[in-house]
């Protein structure tokens, strides 16, 4: 029988020096007796998929909002991407698994509907109450915002998992909080999930973009990394239909990436001559790391994505729209908070009232806030 005991033995056996080990975690902020069967980040990475934050995901905007159709990523679906990538790349690396997952699963807890577009709304709204970025409200989502157990606020997750959400490494961050040692590198697990996420939404939008329309195979002729494959795909499937181009393409460049990022990553570990936690802690860069050839063209592609598909007109307005609507709700919900269900207005209690409205708004998926506002500003239909 594999129990936590058993589970912790194979760590030690198959895991590399310098990945977490269970055993060594520094544990939750209120002691919980630990499970027969299992280890302590299998019960953060079940914590998270049973909380009601991860469950909204599922209607949560990646670039193209909920109603626009049924193919596009949501927040979700994005989620699981990243974390079977950064499992398959902490298996090859032989890192802790389940904290990579776990980490995986979270990152995007703290997100708002609409996207990138809600959280900088919010980030201005919020600027004289402390500000808002999606880590941050991650982490708040996991310590506070989950009402779970009667004896305590938040999930309880372990230290390490909260590290690598509030560590998460995007263009949006700020720095972490003092309790996160912000001076030192947070684990191996938690760094392979910052690269994951950067693959896993590449090549979804590239595959998103490319099913709207928004994005074409001959304007991404200019992108070497995206150009190559695709040539090599005709090459080796000249009959094949455009659709089935496309699949094999972004399966490719996936695997492209992944191999890449983990040749690259064993590479460095030893030359540097890592062999513990605090040699990953106490290094001065990001030890998981592409080629730099290949940072060269995955650049060259965020650039091609950003100026053609985040920059197209159709998601522009839609982000201007979600803009509109987030602006509007929090300013009724500010001055008007009576209009707030009645267990968010028991909150006015314990926090200022934009920090319980902006924790009510980013906590709606796209279709709650735009059913929000339709009620709100709309006047026929039922509230």
């Amino acid at each position: 029988m594999l129990t936590r005991i058993e589970l912790q033995r194979q760590e030690e056996r198959v895991l590399a020096p310098y990945a977490m080990k269970s055993k060594d975690s520094r544990g939750r902020l209120h002691p919980e007796e630990e499970h027969h069967y299992r280890s302590l980040f299998q019960r953060d990475r079940d914590r998270i998929i049973h909380s009601t934050a991860f469950r909204r995901l599922e209607y949560k905007t990646q670039v193209f909002v909920n109603h626009e159709g049924d193919y596009y990523r949501t927040r979700l679906t994005h989620t699981i991407e990243v974390a079977q990538i950064a499992r398959s790349i902490a298996r090859c690396l032989r890192l802790n698994e389940d904290l990579t997952e776990a980490i995986a699963l979270a990152h995007d807890l703290g997100h708002t509907p609409f996207g990138h577009s809600g959280e900088e709304t919010l980030q201005k709204l919020m600027k004289e109450e402390g500000g808002f970025e999606h880590n941050w409200q991650g982490l708040r989502v996991v310590d506070k915002l989950e009402r779970r157990n009667p004896n305590f606020r938040g999930l309880n997750l372990s230290w390490e998992v909260r590290e690598g959400i509030i560590k998460h490494t995007t263009s949006y961050d700020k720095p972490p909080p003092s309790e996160f040692e912000p001076d030192k590198k947070p684990t191996l697990e938690a760094q392979v999930v910052n690269l994951a996420d950067e693959i896993a939404y590449n090549n979804h939008d590239l595959d998103d973009g490319l099913t709207a329309q928004m994005i074409t195979e001959e304007g991404l002729k200019e992108v070497k990394l995206w150009d190559e494959t695709y040539q090599g795909i005709g090459r080796d499937f000249p009959q094949a239909d455009r659709e089935r181009k496309k699949y094999q393409a972004i399966k490719f460049l996936i695997n492209l990436q992944v191999t890449n990022l983990i040749v690259e990553t064993e590479k460095t570990l030893k030359d540097l001559k890592v062999q513990s936690m605090e040699g990953v802690r106490n290094a001065p860069d990001a030890l998981v790391s592409f080629s730099s050839q290949m940072k060269e063209r995955n650049e060259e592609l965020k650039n091609f994505l950003l100026e053609n598909l985040y920059q197209h007109y159709r998601v522009v307005r839609m982000r201007e729209k979600a803009r509109r609507f987030i602006r509007e709700l929090f300013h009724l919900y500010l001055t008007r908070p009576n209009q707030l269900p009645p267990d968010t207005q028991k909150k006015l209690k314990e926090e200022s009232p934009a920090r319980v409205v902006c924790d009510y708004i980013a906590g709606m998926t796209d279709r709650f806030a735009l059913d929000e506002y339709n009620k709100l500003f709309q006047p026929y239909e039922r509230v």
